[in-house]
């Protein structure tokens, strides 16, 4: 599997937890690097593709392992699309994963990619609404639909939704209470050692 990571320009992600941390853009890659490093440790996962047009996210994050898919795309779905487009289907399973997922354990990323089977499938966010991980068919396309209500979005476009509990994969970071319920996890301050 293929895991496709999508990261804004870090002056420009994660617009909601500004102010969260006096360094907004560190904040912003310490949440890449963690989502990152627990990807490239799951099981059954052979390569992570950040897709992004920042150059110290890029630096940075193939520093942790990944490699790095230009993001030339008008929104997030568009680059995701010709990140996979870069990709045979019918050999290359793709996975796509925010990348705001600090918590993330590889266990469980590795449980709900085994629990997608041979269809296209995703996994909500804690509160059902967003997605936290979109995997397509074997010999079929991403087809991603993120964004408001993408839950729905992927389901209404023939996603199989997955039940799993997996509370690390599902609890992504939009805001500052998002961080402050990883953070009581355990999870340090950004800047302090992964």
């Amino acid at each position: 599997m293929t895991v496709l990571v999508p990261l804004k320009p870090l002056a420009e992600a994660k617009s909601r937890l500004r102010g969260a941390e006096a360094d907004h853009e560190a904040l912003v890659l310490d949440l890449a690097r963690r989502t990152v490093r627990a990807a490239r440790a799951a099981a059954g996962v052979a390569r992570v593709y950040v897709v992004t047009r920042d150059g110290r996210a890029a630096r940075e994050l193939r520093d942790c392992g990944a490699e790095i898919a230009p993001d030339t795309g008008r929104d997030l779905n568009d680059a995701l699309c010709q990140a996979a487009d870069r990709f045979d289907g019918r050999t290359q399973r793709l996975a796509a994963l925010p990348a705001d997922l600090p918590a993330l354990r590889p266990d469980e990323l590795a449980q709900a990619l085994a629990a997608a089977g041979p269809g296209r499938a995703f996994v909500p966010d804690a509160a059902g609404i967003g997605t936290v991980l979109l995997v397509s068919a074997v010999g079929g396309r991403l087809d991603p639909r993120f964004g408001p209500g993408s839950a729905a979005a992927h389901e209404l476009s023939g996603a199989r939704r997955l039940g799993g509990g997996w509370p690390t994969l599902r609890r992504d970071v939009d805001t500052a209470e998002d961080l402050a319920a990883v953070r009581a996890w355990g999870l340090p301050y950004a800047g302090s050692a992964a």
